[in-house]
């Protein structure tokens, strides 16, 4: 042994932190260091002579993984693996190491030698991570899943409730001035309740970032009527005085989801009418900035504390949680604002002077086109009397009849089924032109018999809607993938009905 190959054994039984061990050609081992007997429990006098895939585990030893990997180290100078080995005692740990070839002067093989540790601490901690990464994941899917139910179980009764109170709208002769007004409040509160289903829905597609933006171009000044026509029965309950100031704001277009613009204005004239005492002043006010245009919601309410004015936009915040100011909700409104500008590329702030003294949002959004010319004036919408022949599919019994009673009334035939194969067998003998389809039918769900009545001759022509208690983004493209036409979340205005009717020719 000549004196550096001295001083390299020296050094090699000097290693605690790693095992070290040479082999001849055939892989039976010939030195072993006191790091390698610390780790795997065999002396040296116990090792040499044997076979050094002892420390390997049946299973790899079965697989020929040490041949395989002498093998690898003959071919490309080294192999190096990671893998769980075997001690003297049978325990096992998880080992890295690297196997390289000893060669003699001449180029030929004369030995490998063995390097190798101990990184079971590592290894567990990466299977707890990895197994706590996945019982995250689970959850969010339970959770997910939860809170669809939930939608549905929620949206399913209101969708009756509004349809009896569009029937009663229907009937001709002097109202009941107390009977009217107790329609408008249950009106009212259902479309409240719906409110609420959606953000609760919204903020969970948000916070598991599963929600999408339908971009399209769009007219500012179409998103804001629609947004003060969707709260507009709020105010008028509680005989707040609303100011629209929009300026040069009327010719702006934007890039943007237009229902999710709505909701974002929804949701700040909402919140400036629940902490607003009754009578008070609100105002939207909309100008051009540069490449943006600036909203501003604002009221005579309540105010904000200086205090929780930095974290207004944090979940479960309220402005007011006092009994006598407490108006209810979730407390995600305005971070479904945030999160819904920030999705549109915007920003929004909010600032008070304290309580009493009211608040003020500010909404800043990219422009996309700030159109010159004046706009077309909008016709307004005229219903095609066209008689057609619609069929209801529904298992919720008081959804599905007056959902027909409605359609009756706006003159067209109808026939109700409240099960997937009830209402294919319909289907194929009524010829309908459109179809109304749940989702969640006993017997065969709505994508299923959506995709029957595609299939079919007699029906493939139909339009197909989906009015449901399902409203999440995956729930959409099933009902796309399904051959569905149109996809509508419960309870669903009877006009977004009426306009796709309409367009039947």
């Amino acid at each position: 042994m000549t004196d550096a190959e001295q001083l390299l054994n020296s050094w090699v039984e000097t290693v605690q932190d790693y095992a070290i061990f040479l082999m001849d050609t055939g892989g039976r081992v010939s030195s072993w260091n006191s790091g390698a007997e610390r780790l795997l429990g065999y002396r040296e006098s116990e090792v040499v002579g044997r076979p050094g895939k002892i420390i390997y585990t049946p299973e790899d030893i079965a697989e020929g993984i040490p041949e395989r990997e002498m093998g690898e180290a003959l071919a490309r100078g080294r192999a190096e693996d990671e893998r769980w080995h075997v001690r003297k005692d049978g325990s096992r740990f998880w080992g890295s190491g690297i196997l390289n070839v000893l060669r003699a002067e001449d180029g030929r093989p004369r030995g490998f030698v063995k390097v190798f540790r101990d990184l079971t601490e590592r290894k567990q901690f990466e299977d707890r991570l990895r197994r706590h990464a996945e019982e995250l994941r689970e959850a969010d899917r339970r959770k997910d899943e939860f809170l669809a139910m939930l939608s549905h179980e929620l949206r399913n009764p209101l969708a009756p409730i509004l349809n009896s109170v569009y029937v009663l709208r229907q009937q001709g002769g002097a109202v009941d001035p107390v009977v009217e007004q107790a329609r408008n409040t249950i009106e009212r509160q259902v479309r409240n309740l719906k409110r609420l289903v959606d953000d609760l829905m919204d903020f969970a597609r948000i916070g598991l970032q599963k929600i999408r933006l339908n971009k399209q171009r769009v007219a500012f000044a179409d998103v804001v009527a629609h947004a003060v026509e969707d709260v507009r029965p709020l105010l008028a309950e509680r005989r707040h005085e609303l100011t629209l100031a929009l300026d040069a704001t009327e010719q702006v277009e934007l890039e943007a989801d237009p229902s999710r613009l709505e909701q974002v204005l929804t949701n700040l004239l909402t919140n400036a009418a629940k902490y607003t005492e009754p009578g008070g002043s609100i105002w939207l006010r909309g100008r051009v900035e540069g490449n943006q245009v600036v909203i501003r919601v604002g009221d005579t309410g309540i105010g904000i504390a200086p205090e929780l004015l930095p974290r207004i936009f944090d979940l479960f915040t309220q402005a007011d949680s006092s009994q006598s100011h407490n108006q209810g909700g979730l407390g995600i409104g305005l971070t479904l604002v945030r999160r819904l500008v920030d999705l549109h590329g915007g920003r929004v702030s909010a600032k008070s002077d304290g309580p009493g003294a009211g608040s003020e949002f500010e909404v800043r959004l990219p422009i996309a086109v700030a159109c010159l010319c004046t706009p077309e004036p909008v016709a307004p919408e005229v219903y095609s009397p066209t008689r057609l022949q619609v069929l209801v599919v529904d298992d919720n019994v008081d959804g599905a009849e007056s959902l027909a009673t409605l359609l009756r009334l706006a003159g067209h035939e109808v026939k109700v089924a409240h099960t997937g194969p009830a209402a294919l067998e319909a289907a194929l003998n009524y010829h309908p032109d459109v179809a109304v389809l749940d989702i969640g039918l006993p017997g065969m769900d709505g994508y299923t018999l959506a995709r029957h009545l595609r299939a079919r001759p007699e029906t493939k022509d139909a339009i197909l809607v989906a009015v449901t208690g399902y409203g999440r983004e995956e729930d959409r493209s099933m009902s796309r993938a399904a051959g569905l036409d149109h996809h509508f979340v419960k309870p669903l205005q009877f006009d977004v009905l009426q306009r796709v009717l309409a367009s039947v020719v």
